[in-house]
């Protein structure tokens, strides 16, 4: 069996994680960008509208375009300043922008073009709010690092233990992965979440383990012989087994062990708490209640939102939809296997996530459960959060909180997110870490 699909999910759909692709180089649509910008402060809307694809020339009209520099001065003052000209790619889309400072109110002037390079979007749109999180720092005074070798059924995933300094028998934290083949960071762009909640939480006395999932290190030879690709050999088997590893390190409290995932490594999170022996509590950061395939015609749906879309993309979005609406039918006569499997995942994948419930396997947990969601957050969304609330209302043991300036990635920003946010360098906040550590240290959230 080929395991290629594990690349082509990660780098090219980026589900559930979102993974982003950055192209550096210029390429022509650049010139495409300047030359409507001149234009747009030239006030020649006709010349604007005769550089749309033709999905938008029919819809609309010339008359949106006229005088629109002349309008945005009049509502937002003097144009003072324009900043560079940027680029970025993310999930096959590629934006062009510059900001623009005008008395009032910055804006960013933001296009985007097709492959023939005609113009498929145009947007005058708010500066997005910078983030007001501090860097995560290293600081040997308070934490200390080495090298380790975890994982199950003889894989050896390479991996770091940070220990915080000064304390003995440390509660300690294993930190599970989204979808994809991860590092021990989680690493996106210049992004790296686990390093970042390892270091932050050695400062607040947390021991952590992170590590190279194993369709990083093994690729193709990532599942054992005589079994399948699903949610347990992708995950859930090695995490199973660093808890054992874990509970016998002579500086950790082999009483106080917990499993925090990320994504798909939330959605796990139950099942690793309903097959390990002796966890204390699990922590679930943007945590999947949905079926799988669900969030992937959503999460497709809103990326081809960010610009208008074309035909072809509405037609390759209700492919994904009858490709989705297929795997629902998996083991009824109802169920064509005529139609190609969502994202090119095999048979076994998707069974094993049809069967897995979530809400359903955390509901009969009796250990503390800590549930974090980013308001912001386009790939697990507020939905899912009040699945989980309304599933787990019964559990005392069952901690809630969202955040309405983050996004999947725990990023600080404004609006609906992006992919194109995991492009820019923004650490995990601090109070995210604070909350952790109150559920670790006191039981609840403070």
């Amino acid at each position: 069996m080929s395991f290629s699909f594990l690349y082509k999910w990660a780098l090219a759909l980026g589900l559930l994680l979102g993974h982003v692709v950055t192209v550096f180089a210029q390429d022509a649509n650049m010139d495409h960008a300047k030359h409507v910008y001149e234009l747009f402060v030239a006030d020649q809307g006709d010349s604007i509208h005769a550089l749309l694809n033709k999905n938008l020339q029919e819809k609309l009209s010339p008359e949106i375009f006229k005088d629109m520099f002349k309008q945005s001065e009049k509502q937002f003052g003097k144009l003072q300043a324009k900043g560079e000209w940027k680029q970025e790619s993310a999930e096959g889309i590629t934006l062009y922008y510059r900001d623009l400072k005008f008395e009032r109110y910055s804006l960013r002037f933001l296009l985007s073009f097709d492959a023939d390079g005609s113009m498929n979007t145009i947007r005058l749109m708010p500066v997005p709010a910078a983030s007001t999180a501090k860097p995560v720092a290293y600081n040997k005074e308070k934490m200390q690092e080495r090298d380790i070798t975890v994982g199950a059924d003889d894989f050896k995933l390479p991996g770091t233990l940070t220990l915080p300094v000064g304390k003995k028998k440390a509660p300690v934290v294993i930190l599970v992965h989204g979808s994809g083949p991860q590092d021990r960071d989680e690493t996106v762009g210049p992004n790296k979440p686990f390093r970042d909640l390892a270091w932050g939480l050695a400062e607040r006395g947390i021991a952590t383990v992170r590590y190279d999932k194993r369709t990083k290190v093994y690729g193709a030879a990532c599942v054992p012989e005589g079994r399948n690709i699903d949610y347990d050999t992708e995950s859930v088997d090695d995490a199973v087994a660093i808890i054992a590893w874990a509970k016998e390190l002579p500086e950790v409290d082999a009483d106080s062990v917990y499993v925090l995932g990320h994504s798909l490594g939330a959605t796990l999170a139950p099942r690793i708490a309903e097959q390990a022996d002796g966890l204390t509590g699990i922590i679930l950061v943007a945590a999947l209640a949905r079926p799988f395939e669900d969030a992937i015609v959503e999460q497709m749906t809103y990326i081809s939102s960010l610009t208008d879309s074309s035909a072809n993309a509405k037609k390759q979005i209700t492919e994904i939809k009858k490709q989705a609406d297929n795997i629902k039918k998996l083991g009824t006569p109802e169920y064509d296997d005529k139609i190609p499997l969502l994202l090119n995942l095999p048979r076994s994948y998707w069974e094993f996530a049809n069967a897995y419930k979530p809400v359903e396997v955390a509901s009969k947990l009796a250990l503390p459960i800590l549930i974090l969601q980013g308001e912001r957050d386009y790939q697990v969304t507020m939905q899912d959060f009040g699945l989980w609330r309304f599933g787990l209302m019964r559990n005392k043991n069952a901690f809630l909180k969202s955040y309405p300036k983050l996004n999947h990635m725990l990023q600080e920003g404004s609006g609906k997110a992006t992919p194109f946010e995991y492009n820019q360098a923004s650490p995990v906040v601090g109070y995210v870490m604070d909350d952790i550590a109150s559920f670790i240290h006191n039981g609840n959230l403070l």
